[in-house]
């Protein structure tokens, strides 16, 4: 049997607590897939995937379910120390290739810092895949045009969580999740 996932859907979290699982099992409740048990996968976004909203998403889950997702996942008990996580995703303009997901585990990175990262990477997996000349040294912004207005590459976004260590040097954890579904 093969597995190609038909939906997609993004969620983010943040959790805090003395011990280090259970600020990561907080940053899943907050994030609302607390209740699955969850399969890490690599990159890659299907072909003619579907983006849904969170909320949807959600709804459709069970206890227990196996749940496969591309996870990115950052946690300190440093006081005050800035940590982020991010997601990035490019989408190609003919939804029958596949797109690129990237995670981005950060500290010391404010979270638009973190979230650009991750979109770019995402953008130059797929840029490079499907043939599109660019300066690997221009910054993001003049990247991204380059990347859209190839006629390849249709969309790109990230969803990030940052936060800053808990001042007490309880256990922070964020995270941030593409989940995929049948």
């Amino acid at each position: 049997m093969v597995f190609v996932p038909a939906r997609m859907f993004l969620t983010k979290g943040v959790g805090v607590h003395k011990d280090h699982l259970s600020s990561f099992e907080l940053a899943l409740r907050n994030a609302g897939i607390e209740k699955c048990n969850l399969v890490t996968v690599s990159s890659i976004f299907p072909p003619n995937c579907k983006m849904i909203p969170r909320d949807e998403g959600l709804k459709e889950l069970k206890p227990g379910q196996i749940l496969f997702c591309v996870l990115a996942r950052s946690d300190t008990n440093e006081p005050n120390r800035l940590i982020s996580t991010s997601i990035g995703l490019a989408i190609p303009h003919n939804n029958s290739n596949y797109g690129y997901l990237s995670e981005h585990h950060a500290h010391g990175e404010k979270g638009e810092k973190s979230g650009e990262y991750a979109e770019d990477l995402a953008a130059t997996m797929l840029a490079t895949t499907l043939g599109v000349e660019f300066d690997p040294n221009s910054a993001w912004e003049e990247r991204e045009q380059v990347y859209k207005s190839s006629g390849h590459v249709f969309k790109t976004l990230n969803i990030t969580q940052s936060a800053e260590g808990n001042k007490d040097g309880l256990w922070t954890t964020v995270i941030a999740c593409a989940v995929l579904l049948e």
